[in-house]
């Protein structure tokens, strides 16, 4: 797995590929915060849509991570996750219930566009 942190003016976009699991999920929570870090008021884009499997450490990642956010943001929803439908991420997300506390998009041009 691997992580690749890049800045913008609006928002710090984590790119995500590879299989996330209990192996990998340190390299994918210090990339979070790493980028928590230089949030500053911008919001987190996570594109996770090149992730060929996402197993149970992920989903705790994501679910620590929008906690975070919230805190950052006083109750927003800056974390942004990038998933496409037809990848390996949505369906564990899906059945634990994350997508009702996620904002989710199909493409990180969408969750830039949404305004935080």
């Amino acid at each position: 797995m691997s992580a690749y942190v890049r800045d913008g003016d609006t928002a710090i976009v984590v790119t995500v590929d590879g299989a996330v699991d209990a192996l990998t999920v340190p390299r994918l929570r210090d990339a979070l915060h790493k980028a928590f870090a230089r949030l500053d008021g911008r919001v987190l884009v996570v594109d996770l849509s090149a992730v060929t499997f996402f197993g149970s450490p992920g989903l705790r990642a994501l679910s620590e991570s929008a906690t975070e956010a919230a805190l950052h943001h006083r109750g927003l929803r800056p974390l942004r996750i990038v998933v496409d439908s037809s990848r390996p991420v949505i369906r564990p997300i899906e059945i634990v219930g994350l997508d009702g506390v996620l904002s989710l998009y199909h493409d990180v041009e969408a969750a830039l566009r949404d305004s935080p």
